[in-house]
Formats: C-alpha cells, sequence, structure tokens
C-alpha cells in the first residue's frame, strides 16, 4: 500500500513539476536570471507550491501521527551553521549551472537526454559521496 500511495504521489509531483515548467531548463534559468532577461513564471509555481505546503502542514499538524508510518520525522536541529549554508550554496550553484535541481531531474528522466543522465549520475554520486564523507545531519 505504502509503495502505491508513493508511486501515485510521485506521479502526481513530477506531472505538477512538467505543468509548470520545472523540468524545462531554459525556463527555470530564466527565472533565476534576475539581472538579465527574468521571466517570473515561476513565481506562479512557488506560490503555488507554499500555499499548498502551508494548508497541508496545517492539516498535518491535526493529526497525532501520519497515515502510513509510526511517527512523524522533523528536523531536530535548527542551528544555521556552515555545513548547512554550504549545502544550499551547491546546490544553488548545481541549479543554476544545469538547470535542474533533483526532483525536475528525476521526473525528466523518460526524456532520455545524455547529458540528463549524466546529471543524474553525477547527483546521485553527490549524495554517496557526502553520506560517506561527512557525518549524519544532526548529528552531536
Amino acid at each position: 500500500m505504502r509503495a502505491w500511495i508513493a508511486f501515485v504521489a510521485g506521479l502526481l509531483f513530477g506531472l505538477g513539476l512538467s505543468l509548470g515548467g520545472m523540468t524545462q531548463p531554459a525556463v527555470v534559468l530564466g527565472f533565476l536570471d534576475i539581472f538579465g532577461a527574468w521571466d517570473p513564471r515561476l513565481v506562479f509555481v512557488m506560490a503555488g507550491a507554499v500555499l499548498t505546503t502551508a494548508v497541508g502542514y496545517r492539516l498535518l499538524l491535526r493529526r497525532p501521527r501520519p497515515l502510513l508510518v509510526e511517527r512523524f520525522q522533523w528536523p531536530v536541529s535548527r542551528r544555521i551553521d556552515a555545513r548547512l549554508v554550504g549545502g544550499a550554496a551547491l546546490f544553488g550553484i548545481g541549479w543554476g549551472i544545469a538547470g535542474y535541481c533533483p526532483g525536475p531531474a528525476l521526473a525528466s528522466l523518460g526524456a532520455g537526454a545524455p547529458a540528463l543522465l549524466v546529471l543524474v549520475a553525477c547527483m546521485i554520486a553527490g549524495w554517496w559521496l557526502a553520506a560517506r564523507l561527512l557525518p549524519p545531519a544532526g548529528g552531536h
């Protein structure tokens, strides 16, 4: 059951990313180019995501526990440290270079573009390296 719900949620997420233009690097790079030829279309995608998240969290926090697992898994650390800032900077640089963040990159894999396959392989290699070289996030 959990796998089917994850499958349907993934399909909806990928469909939303595709309809919103997040799977088109030119649209994303146009949005990120705020000092050049800025393309504001993704503002609506982000506003929709923020609104959906705000309503979803309101509803979620009324529940004693999630539907499919025993307990919520919230982040425990509230620190803004060099690791968080460095990770966010690397994420943003990668997004700005490629025009894809991880969700849209995975959602676009069906296109079979060789450059996209290399990007996803490198993204997975980066996750693998970080998991082996860095202590767990929020660890003490």
